[in-house]
């Protein structure tokens, strides 16, 4: 994200909800690296997904534009929603792909928490919809870490906390998915 001018960014996003088609194409010219990158991340050593990291920018960019009338900040603001959209697209694929079947198969992501370890993206949505419930502010921690790949600077920014609190939530955040994610309900 070093190459994306926050000022230019926040023009961009002030222009494309002013209804400048050529602002929008070119916001997404810029932080389409990014989204790339953090598709690539989700989608790493997972093989029981059959998006591609393409498919996946592409359904969450889509989902972006759709949004109309959304206030657009700032580039973190940004990136924090493209987060929560690409965590609902993976997640939708996922169940869409196990509707039907007897059998379900379950789909593993390995996490940047411990790289050998893989998940059941399923479970782990099923934890952060709980962990959501309880405390808001942590689940979109770990929506806009995990899924958006976005760094504490960042979340701290969208959030309006000071780093050091978002450090200490993903981390509360972190232990208490794992430990859901070990004794589901």
């Amino acid at each position: 994200m070093a190459s994306v001018q926050p000022a230019e960014t926040t023009n961009l996003l002030h222009a494309w909800r002013a209804g400048d088609g050529d602002a929008r194409e070119r916001l997404f010219g810029l932080f389409y690296p990014w989204l790339k990158q953090a598709a690539a991340g989700l989608l790493r050593n997972e093989r029981a997904v059959s998006l591609s990291s393409g498919d996946l920018v592409h359904e969450t960019v889509i989902r972006l534009i759709q949004l109309e009338r959304i206030r657009w900040e700032d580039s973190a603001h940004f990136m924090a929603l493209a987060s929560k959209f690409m965590r609902r697209v993976l997640v939708d694929h996922v169940r869409a792909k196990g509707a039907g079947k007897r059998e379900h198969q379950r789909v593993l992501l390995t996490t940047r928490l411990e790289p050998q370890r893989p998940l059941d993206l399923q479970r782990l949505d099923e934890a952060l919809v709980r962990l959501a419930a309880i405390d808001s502010d942590k689940g979109e921690i770990v929506e806009m870490r995990y899924f958006g790949g976005m760094s504490i600077a960042d979340v701290a920014q969208v959030t309006g906390v000071s780093e050091r609190t978002v450090k200490r939530r993903w981390l509360a955040a972190r232990l208490w998915l794992m430990d859901a994610m070990e004794a589901p309900l």
